[in-house]
């Protein structure tokens, strides 16, 4: 993580979940984070198991020019990447893992700008699966808000462990992701299985959670 609101919302979550793999949605108090809650969302998975967004805030809805409410998560993306995101969403959703993805945003009229991901597990217990996150901008154009974001192109993504790595979030390298992203065939469920240190074509896969 590079950016100061990846960061704080990390520390945060980080401080309420204790010794769990993740905190209760009702450990969040909005008060807590609130200069982070205009770029905050929670997701939540929807009867097919797909990730939508069940809150969004301002600014964050602004970057895309309407609101996310509603929305697949995975929309965001261009469509060689949304299997991708979809795995990362399911492995915050049922592995507990902490994500995190940089990715160049592309309005209509090609301006662009780099963002950084975050994405949290929250507990929720057995029959619901959410979690939290934050989207920032590395730096703010003056066409942010007005301009909307309309496709996005991965750079990097990172599985954290949490429990292991958390003093050195900010200096540990991302796995960069090509441009030419295989086709979706050739990411399968059994390429994800249970396993430390696991490889995934191009990126190596941290599991988070608790044992």
């Amino acid at each position: 993580m590079k950016q100061e609101g990846s960061l704080a919302l990390f520390h945060y979550w980080n401080r309420l979940r204790g010794d769990r793999p993740a905190p209760k949605r009702t450990d969040i108090e909005p008060a807590d984070i609130k200069s982070l809650l205009g770029d905050t969302f929670i997701l939540e998975r929807d009867m097919r198991g797909e990730a939508i967004f069940r809150l969004a805030g301002t600014r964050l809805c602004a970057i895309y020019g309407r609101e996310l409410k509603g929305f697949s998560f995975t929309s965001l993306w261009k469509e060689k990447d949304q299997r991708l995101m979809a795995r990362l969403a399911w492995s915050a959703f049922e592995n507990k893992s902490v994500v995190v993805a940089s990715f160049e945003g592309f309005t209509r009229t090609r301006r662009s700008t780099t963002f950084e991901l975050l994405i949290l597990p929250l507990d929720f217990g057995a029959d619901q699966a959410r979690s939290m996150g934050i989207l920032t901008a590395a730096e703010r154009p003056f066409w942010l808000g007005v301009d909307p974001v309309v496709e996005a192109r991965i750079d990097s993504v990172r599985v954290v462990d949490a429990d292991r790595e958390p003093m050195f979030l900010k200096n540990r390298p991302s796995i960069p992701v090509p441009n030419l992203v295989p086709g979706d065939g050739n990411i399968t469920d059994s390429a994800i299985a249970t396993g430390p240190g696991r490889r995934i074509r191009h990126l190596v896969v941290l599991d988070g959670g608790r044992s």
